[in-house]
C-alpha cells in the first residue's frame, strides 16, 4: 500500500479513520527550524470536523503531538514523528456496512485487492488520513516561508455556484472560505438546504502559490506539474487537477494561450499566466496556479442499490455524522499538499546543487538564468539574475582566479552563489550584446 510521498523530504502517513490514532512520519526536514505543536495545531485546526453547520458535527480536536525530531522548538534533521488521537469515534454505525459495499465509496475496491478491509468509516480510504498530509504540510509551509514562497487557498465553486470577485482577504471570513463573499453566501446556503434533503454537493478549489522560483521541477517524469498533480490526486474525493487554463486550454487557439515574454527589472516575466507558473514541467517564475476538482460528499443517508461480499444484491442507507460537501475543509488538504509538493521539488534541487562539483553551480536554476536577458552591455562583463531576482554582476576575479560574483538584492539563498554567465559569441567569434530593453 502507498503510503509515502517524496524522496528526499518524505512523508510517510498512517492510521484509521475509527482505529485509535492517526500519525505522519516526515523525513528530510533541515535542521535548525523553528517548530512547535502550535505551528502544526494552526493549520489542523482550519481542517478539523465540527467547527461550522456546514461540516461534520463528529467532535475530533486533531490535537497533534510531535514525538521525535524536535529538541527546544527546533528540528535536530532526524525523522519528525507526530500523533493525534481518535477520540470521538462511533463504530455503531457501521455494523451493518460489514458485509456491503458503500456506493462511490472504495470498500469494492479496497476487498477486491486486499480480501480484507475495514468496514469502520472507511478505514484507511477515509479522508480522516488527511491528518497526516495536513501536519506534513505545516512543516513543508515553514521551509518554504524561509524562502519566501506562500501558498494559499480558496473556494472557487460548489453546487455550480461559481465565484466572480476576489478579494484573498474574504478566505477565512466565511464558512465555505470562498474569496468572494456574494458567492460564499449562496454556496452556504446550497449546502445546508442540500443537508436537509439528505444529500451532498461537490466543488472546485484553487490552490496559488507566489514567489516561486523559477527553475524548480525535473523533467521528464519529475516535472513540477506532475508532483503536484499526483499530490492533488492522492487527497480523498479528487476526480481532476488542472494547471493554469487547464482544460480551458483545450478550447483555445495557440495565440490565444501563449504567454508572451518581457523582461522587468533583470527577470524574465509573462503577459499573462494562462500556463499556471510552468513551462516544459519547470517553474517559470509566475504564479504557481492549481485547480482541484472535489465530488460530492459519497455518504448520504438515501436508500442506495449495492450487492453484498457474496454478490446478492441489497438496500442500503448510510447513516453516520458526514460532510454535506467536504470543499471548504479540503482548501487546507489542497495547501497543504501543495506544500509538500512543492517541499519535494525544492529539496531535490538542493541536492543537485551539493552533488555539483562546481562551487559555483547552484543546480538546474543555473540554465533558465544563463537565457535569461540583463547582460551589462560591457565587453568582458556579464548580468544576470539568480534564483531569487538578484542581479549578478561578473568581473575580474584575480584572488580567486575566476569571475568575481557580487549579490545586489538577497536572494531564497543566501549561501549559494550563482553560476557565472559567459558572454554569448556572435558569428565571427565576437562577444555579442543582448538589449534587455523589449522597446
Amino acid at each position: 500500500m502507498g503510503s509515502s510521498f517524496g524522496k528526499i523530504f518524505r512523508l510517510t502517513t498512517w492510521g484509521e479513520s475509527h482505529g485509535p490514532a492517526l500519525g505522519v512520519v516526515v523525513e528530510g526536514t533541515p535542521a535548525g527550524i523553528l517548530l512547535s505543536d502550535a505551528d502544526v495545531q494552526l493549520q489542523l485546526d482550519r481542517r478539523r470536523v465540527g467547527q461550522s453547520k456546514v461540516t461534520s458535527p463528529r467532535g475530533e480536536k486533531d490535537r497533534a503531538e510531535i514525538l521525535s525530531g524536535v529538541f527546544e522548538g527546533i528540528t535536530t534533521g532526524a525523522p519528525i514523528s507526530m500523533i493525534t488521537y481518535n477520540r470521538d469515534v462511533d463504530s455503531s454505525k457501521y455494523e451493518n456496512l460489514r458485509d456491503v459495499f458503500r456506493p462511490g465509496h472504495a470498500d469494492y475496491t479496497y476487498w477486491a485487492k486486499y480480501g480484507h478491509r475495514d468496514h469502520r468509516g472507511g478505514g484507511r480510504s477515509s479522508a480522516r488520513e488527511t491528518w497526516g498530509r495536513v501536519a506534513a504540510g505545516a512543516i513543508a509551509r515553514k521551509i518554504l516561508d524561509s524562502v519566501g514562497v506562500e501558498i494559499y487557498g480558496f473556494t472557487r465553486e460548489i453546487g455550480g455556484i461559481v465565484m466572480e470577485t476576489f478579494d484573498r482577504d474574504e478566505i477565512e471570513r466565511n464558512l465555505v472560505r470562498c474569496a468572494d463573499p456574494v458567492a460564499a453566501a449562496a454556496m452556504t446556503e446550497a449546502i445546508l438546504a442540500v443537508k436537509e434533503t439528505h444529500d451532498s454537493l461537490g466543488g472546485v478549489v484553487e490552490v496559488r502559490a507566489t514567489n516561486v522560483p523559477p527553475g524548480l521541477g525535473e523533467p521528464t517524469f519529475d516535472r513540477l506539474d506532475a508532483l503536484i498533480a499526483q499530490a492533488m490526486l492522492s487527497i480523498p474525493a479528487t476526480k481532476g487537477v488542472e494547471i493554469g487554463e487547464g482544460f480551458a486550454a483545450a478550447r483555445s487557439h495557440g495565440s490565444e494561450n501563449n504567454d508572451w515574454f518581457y523582461a522587468e527589472n533583470g527577470r524574465v516575466r509573462t503577459r499573462s499566466n494562462r500556463a499556471g507558473g510552468s513551462l516544459g514541467g519547470i517553474s517559470s517564475g509566475e504564479d504557481i496556479i492549481v485547480r482541484v476538482a472535489i465530488k460530492p460528499t459519497s455518504s448520504v443517508a438515501r436508500e442506495q442499490e449495492t450487492v453484498d461480499l457474496n454478490l446478492e444484491p441489497r438496500t442500503i442507507l448510510v447513516e453516520g455524522r458526514h460532510d454535506p460537501s467536504v470543499v471548504p475543509r479540503a482548501v487546507p488538504v489542497a495547501e497543504r499538499a501543495d506544500d509538500a509538493g512543492r517541499a519535494v521539488v525544492r529539496h531535490r534541487a538542493a541536492a543537485q546543487r551539493k552533488r555539483c562539483r562546481d562551487p559555483l553551480c547552484d543546480g538546474p536554476a543555473r540554465h533558465a538564468r544563463q537565457s535569461q536577458m540583463g547582460r551589462h552591455p560591457r565587453e568582458g562583463a556579464g548580468r544576470h539574475t539568480g534564483l531569487g531576482g538578484e542581479i549578478v554582476e561578473r568581473g575580474a576575479d584575480r584572488r580567486q582566479g575566476r569571475p568575481e560574483i557580487r549579490r545586489d538584492i538577497g536572494g531564497p539563498e543566501p549561501g549559494l552563489v550563482p553560476h557565472p554567465v559567459q558572454p554569448e559569441r556572435g558569428p565571427a567569434g565576437r562577444a555579442a550584446t543582448i538589449d534587455a530593453d523589449p522597446r
